[in-house]
């Protein structure tokens, strides 16, 4: 969260909407934080005005001076759904409020991008490339399964090492090495079970031969993977050393863990065509967020047809003789 809004004392209506998407609707920590930061910047450009009586017209002023700072269409959307929410809820908590002023404002329009997909040559070189010591062992892992199972980081870093329930804790997500899976925690709390494929299965055996030693003090009696102190590691080492990694593997591209998981649904859809399976796969609930990935295919073919049809590039011939 910007410092600015970091000591800002929440509205009581804020902080009771909070506590029910915590405990109603069992939202994640993570998103929890995100719609804590929507609604404080809210209260921050609605300074002294209660949050009851703003009007459309002061909503729509926030929205362009949002744009105005540098924040991109798709995050205002974002904030902008999050004050939504949180509007009708209070419509729904029989309040003075006369009408949701968050409807019928829409972020700026903006170009959707296509996500950033590596080739299939580099996304092999990155899950091959392993580096010496323990820590390497476990980057190798990491990027492995990334690659065969197209996770979320946020669902990499929940992985227990199996399934644990015991003593008040309850793995949330888990890896069954035996079975060749992995079952995972979403978005929305929906859980999906995707399978690990044969590579990435030796990678993560490797890794837990080695785990016990990365910490011999205080490790995570759970978590699959460990910082070097041994505790559960964190979502931002993993984004850094992805990076490294692809920097090392001699990859000409801006590699991060989503990239690995758009370059997994991208070459599962590009081998089976199959939209559903990769739906299930990336667990999307709406086939729309999935079909972003067909013009990915369709970038392929292209590529591929330019460079194999005889006719698909115009020549330049010298005039044509008479």
């Amino acid at each position: 969260m910007s410092e600015k809004y970091r000591d800002i004392t929440l509205d009581p209506l804020t902080q009771r909407y909070l506590d029910m998407l915590c405990h109603e609707r069992k939202l994640s920590p993570h998103t929890l934080a995100a719609y804590r930061r929507d609604l404080v910047q809210l209260q921050s450009l609605a300074t002294h005005t209660p949050l009851l009586t703003l009007s459309q017209h002061q909503i729509r002023l926030f929205t362009t001076q949002l744009h105005s700072k540098g924040l991109a269409p798709p995050s205002i959307a974002r904030i902008l759904s999050t004050w939504r929410g949180f509007y009708t809820w209070l419509g729904e908590q029989n309040t003075t409020l006369p009408i949701n002023p968050v409807i019928g404002i829409r972020a700026p329009r903006h170009t959707k991008r296509l996500p950033k997909a590596l080739s299939v040559e580099h996304a092999v070189a990155l899950a091959e490339h392993i580096e010496i010591g323990i820590a390497g062992v476990r980057d190798h892992a990491i990027c492995e399964l990334f690659y065969s199972s197209g996770l979320r980081l946020s669902e990499l870093v929940q992985l227990d090492w199996r399934y644990f329930s015991l003593d008040g804790y309850q793995s949330r997500g888990w890896l069954d090495l035996e079975s060749k899976q992995v079952t995972i925690l979403g978005k929305g709390n929906k859980q999906r079970t995707v399978p690990v494929g044969s590579r990435a299965c030796i990678a993560l055996y490797d890794w837990l031969k080695v785990r016990p030693q990365i910490s011999k003090h205080a490790p995570d009696p759970y978590a699959l993977f460990l910082s070097p102190r041994g505790g559960r590691i964190h979502h931002h080492m993993v984004y850094l050393r992805i990076k490294a990694l692809a920097r090392a593997a001699g990859i000409p591209a801006d590699v991060h863990p989503h990239v690995l998981r758009h370059s997994f649904a991208s070459h599962i859809l590009q081998s089976s065509g199959d939209l559903r399976a990769v739906q299930d796969l990336l667990g999307h609930a709406s086939i729309v967020s999935t079909q972003i990935y067909t013009a990915l295919d369709f970038q392929h073919l292209s590529h591929v047809y330019d460079a194999a049809h005889p006719r698909a590039h115009r020549k330049t011939s010298s005039k044509k003789k008479i």
